[in-house]
């Protein structure tokens, strides 16, 4: 069983609504539809990465990053939102594999550091992003409800 990491591209609409399905499983989420117009414009914008992993053509493992611009030098960072990896395929080093890909990929556009939050509570993952060399920030993020 080979997997396929790779960065999505802007035609890759049917699978990239496979990943985020595969995705909001992971993360025991209710599957939310998302229009194939919805999914291009996202996998179309410069600044969303998109990596999958891939056994046999099929997603197993997604993960979402933004190129955020900084404002106190003409650099960016890379904001990693998201990394799912099926519970079959957990703990065979895919997770790390998609952190390499979205690092390289980062690398390749001259940005130099990645980052990732992870809830205090959530010990896989603060286990995960120790494990594969991420210093941890003690930070507290602050969420709101836009209401119109």
């Amino acid at each position: 069983m080979e997997t396929v990491i790779r960065k999505l591209g802007a035609t890759d609409i049917e699978l990239a609504q496979s990943v985020f399905a595969v995705m909001a499983s992971v993360f025991e989420e209710p599957l939310r539809s998302v229009s194939r117009k919805y999914v291009a414009d996202l996998l179309s914008r410069p600044d969303l990465f998109v990596v999958a992993g891939l056994v046999d053509g099929k997603p197993i493992s997604g993960l979402t990053a933004f190129k955020l611009p900084l404002t106190r030098s003409e650099t960016a960072e890379m904001f990693v939102y998201d990394v799912a990896v099926l519970a079959a395929y957990q703990r065979h080093g895919i997770g790390r594999r998609l952190m390499q890909e979205v690092r390289s990929l980062a690398a390749a556009e001259g940005i130099a550091t990645t980052w990732v939050p992870a809830e205090d509570e959530d010990d896989h993952a603060l286990d995960f992003y120790r494990s594969i060399g991420g210093n941890p920030s003690s930070v507290t993020i602050f969420t709101f409800e836009n209401h119109p």
